[in-house]
């Protein structure tokens, strides 16, 4: 059973995650509930823990600092961060401390949960060392042979699944050294006969390999299994193609691991990638597609960037003609989120092709967009902003209201009440000081656009935020 710990300072979302998720379903059972990170490290020392939900901005200690505790003191938590759908910035610093998922609070939908569930629960076991082995793991004992085999499914079968009718002689010795592979030795001089049937099975197998190992001798069993999990992952979810499904490998063979991206050096490449620049240059898209696949990144971090990345273009993309991203699990291999990445492109540049207008000109309102969230607090306008797309005022304003929904003022008027109520939930500062960073240089004006928007004044909105945590 894997326990739950569940942190946020909203006693609402607290409650309300831990009574309508369907925990039991995917062996989770949770075992406390905190307001803050302090809180959350005292009842660690008493209480055992596999998986830690946490909210990111919390009184008295963050999300993020308590992640960077526990990593260090309780190395085999699992981390799933609890987030608003702006926090960009920090789920990226959040994926680079080791979270394994992240779940947008506003976003939570109930035909969501098995989905999210059924995520997390596959990490977890992803990420989980639980190696069964059908002969001996004494470290002492070494190899003989010289070759080796591995066969994986990518799609995670079980073994039962595609071994039943494969009739190994007493000569093959099989270890699993996965959930999801296993390595199999013959003590046979020719051990064609179980090369081919090997082969056979892999070619039935829709995401299934035979790696063929060289070079082994002389390894322990621990050795090659450790060797066999990192290589699946680091190497084989990214070199996997379905018209190459028989490869051979040196088990020495050194790969060129890059080391562990910053925030710092990883930015340009964020930007684009959030930019809508991708859709219609097929050069620039290619090229993103080959960056990011060359970071080698483990897959639970991959997969939590694009989530990220899918959160953020839906901000976007959501609000426009353009309609809804997703990105739908189990993903085995590079090869089906390249596939992925395809068909999100056509889908959006079809859908673009219906309107009146050309590519160059929904490209040019979309980066318009990113602009005026990105410079929110500047007193921006329709003829400024239409000036830096190199359009009239009037064929600017045309176009933004047709493709993304909203007239120019309404939209920035949403956007900055969206990052105000943020600001509201997540930090002490001023109202004074939220207004100003949200391009209002008057206060009360300010107050009674937000009251429009809300049905409260941000003092209001702040209070009972306070109230509903107590």
């Amino acid at each position: 059973m894997i326990k739950v710990l569940v942190v946020d300072d909203d006693k609402l979302v607290r409650k309300g995650l831990i009574s309508v998720m369907p925990w039991q379903e995917f062996g989770m059972q949770v075992v406390g509930e905190e307001s803050n990170g302090e809180k959350a490290l005292e009842l660690l020392e008493t209480q055992a823990v596999d998986l830690l939900l946490t909210d990111l901005a919390m009184p008295v200690m963050s999300g993020i600092e308590l992640m960077r505790i526990v990593r260090k003191r309780y190395p085999g938590i699992h981390i799933v961060i609890l987030t608003l759908h702006e926090d960009f910035e920090y789920i990226q610093e959040a994926l680079r401390l080791g979270a394994i998922d992240y779940i947008v609070k506003v976003e939570l939908e109930k035909e969501q949960f098995d989905e999210i569930l059924r995520r997390i629960a596959s990490r977890i076991h992803e990420q989980t060392n639980n190696v069964a082995v059908q002969c001996s793991q004494n470290e002492s004992v070494f190899l003989t042979l010289d070759r080796g085999y591995v066969v994986v499914c990518l799609d995670n079968v079980s073994y039962s699944d595609w071994a039943a009718d494969l009739k190994f002689t007493s000569h093959v010795s099989v270890i699993e050294a996965d959930r999801n592979s296993w390595l199999l030795f013959s003590d046979e001089s020719d051990d064609s006969k179980l090369v081919q049937q090997l082969s056979s099975k892999v070619e039935a197998l829709e995401n299934g390999v035979l790696v063929e190992l060289s070079d082994v001798k002389g390894l322990s069993q621990i050795e090659i299994q450790r060797w066999t999990r990192d290589f699946t992952e680091r190497e084989l979810f990214y070199d996997y193609h379905p018209d190459n499904k028989i490869i051979t490998v040196c088990v020495h063979k050194r790969y060129q691991h890059q080391l562990e991206q910053t925030d710092e050096d990883l930015d340009p490449l964020k930007e684009l990638w959030l930019s809508a620049e991708w859709l219609y240059h097929d050069f620039l898209f290619h090229k993103l597609v080959r960056e990011i696949r060359l970071l080698r990144l483990p897959k639970a971090k991959l997969m939590g960037l694009l989530y990220a990345f899918v959160n953020e273009w839906n901000r976007l993309f959501s609000q426009t003609v353009l309609g809804k991203i997703t990105l739908k699990e189990p993903v085995n291999s590079w090869f089906q989120i390249e596939l992925w990445l395809d068909g999100i492109r056509e889908l959006i540049r079809l859908e673009a092709n219906k309107t009146n207008y050309s590519q160059e000109i929904i490209n040019c309102i979309l980066k318009a967009e990113q602009m005026m969230r990105a410079e929110m607090e500047k007193q921006l306008t329709a003829a400024e902003v239409a000036n830096r797309m190199n359009m009239s005022r009037s064929y600017f304003s045309q176009c933004f209201k047709a493709i993304i929904g909203n007239t120019f003022n309404e939209h920035i008027r949403m956007i900055r009440m969206e990052k105000a109520k943020q600001y509201l939930l997540s930090t002490n500062k001023t109202i004074l000081w939220i207004a100003e960073n949200t391009g209002y240089l008057d206060e009360k004006y300010f107050s009674r656009t937000f009251r429009e928007h809300t049905g409260m004044l941000p003092s209001e909105y702040r209070l009972r935020k306070i109230q509903s945590r107590n």
